[in-house]
């Protein structure tokens, strides 16, 4: 599991306990960390590539996914959709349909599928989600 959080790593390995110990963690920027070679099976993102406003920042992430999963692997991502949020938390955030998402990875992740999902927050708001399920041709 990776994320630009400490904080949130150590939160995770809490609630998973002694399950934790079977999870390789990694604390880093996910356009920058050094990860190894076709070394996944999946990769799932939920709610990071939205955040993700600077096309360098985008083509560093899908570099990333395409380096990191096996040929044939599974890359689920999740973004705000069409209908969702123009900022979370303060942040600027990119909102994608199935189409304008799938142009962003390009054509070696074959699109199986999508969908869209509202998502009710702690806050009680409801946020339009997408989920892309492609794989890695």
């Amino acid at each position: 599991m990776l994320d630009i959080s400490q904080t949130a790593i150590d939160a995770n390995k809490k609630r998973l306990g002694e399950a934790s110990k079977g999870v390789r963690w990694f604390v880093g920027d996910i356009t920058r960390v050094d990860l190894e070679l076709s070394d996944y099976d999946v990769w799932h993102d939920r709610a990071v590539f939205h955040f993700l406003t600077g096309q360098r920042e985008r083509v560093a992430y899908v570099r990333q996914v395409a380096r990191a999963v096996k040929h044939g692997g599974h890359v689920i991502v999740s973004t705000f959709g069409p209908e969702g949020p123009t900022k979370c938390s303060g942040l600027e955030v990119v909102r994608y349909d199935a189409e304008s998402l799938h142009r962003e990875f390009g054509v070696h992740f074959r699109l199986l599928g999508s969908s869209k999902e509202l998502h009710q927050t702690p806050f009680g708001t409801t946020q339009q989600f997408l989920y892309c399920y492609c794989r890695l041709e």
